[in-house]
């Protein structure tokens, strides 16, 4: 089961939150029920990029380099964000 790279924006404060899981579909729902700590009072969240990886260790590799500057350059321009 591949790995998924993803950010969500807060369609309310436009915050954008970056992770990686193997179950895209029960996290999106953990950030928008509450479950998830940093997430919870801020949503509701909409998915805005994602990119599937092999191995978890390529997945998280690339959510660290999302979390740089360059990364979040990479974002603006990919997906026209400019937080």
């Amino acid at each position: 089961m591949p790995f998924s790279v993803y950010v969500i924006k807060s369609v309310t404060p436009g915050k954008l939150y970056t992770g990686q899981t193997q179950q895209l579909d029960k996290r999106l729902l953990q950030h928008n029920d509450g479950s998830s700590p940093y997430t919870k009072n801020r949503g509701p969240w909409v998915l805005i990029y994602e990119e599937t990886f092999a191995t978890r260790a390529e997945a998280m590799a690339e959510e660290k380099f999302l979390k740089t500057g360059k990364g979040r350059e990479f974002l603006k321009n990919k997906i026209g964000q400019s937080n």
